[in-house]
């Protein structure tokens, strides 16, 4: 989860529509350069000071997930940096389904924009559980 945005939540996950699940680690504190911990969030290899030093702002950035199992296990990645690994604790989709990609507002959506390329998807074998 990355809501770009002066108050935007970032290095979290979120269930949209399947429950309220989730949890994001940190907030902008009015401005992106400036992060604050949020209360509820779940232990992280990152530091807010550090996200400056991986986020490219104003260019292309590379956002990963890998999912497994079902209730998944999900990790992601930012730029090389991980973020986060979390496990569900109970089964909420089926096994197959369809991938999507959200935007969420914060503004006057007129003087924004977030765009998306190179989107791959692989599918893993069953056994796989490392990156």
């Amino acid at each position: 989860m990355i809501d770009y945005h002066g108050r935007g939540n970032l290095m979290g996950i979120y269930g949209e529509g399947l429950g309220g699940f989730g949890s994001s680690n940190f907030n902008f504190d009015g401005a992106p350069d400036r992060i604050r911990l949020r209360n509820n969030a779940v232990p992280l290899p990152v530091l807010p000071d550090a996200w400056k030093y991986f986020w490219r702002h104003g260019q292309w950035n590379e956002l990963r997930a890998r999912i497994v199992h079902n209730p998944p296990t999900i990790t992601t990645w930012i730029n090389g940096v991980k973020i986060m690994e979390w496990s569900d604790t109970e089964v909420r989709l089926p096994d197959r389904g369809r991938i999507a990609l959200q935007v969420h507002g914060g503004g006057d959506l007129t003087q924004q924009a977030v765009r998306y390329r190179n989107i791959r998807v692989k599918r893993l074998a069953p056994a796989a559980t490392a990156p």
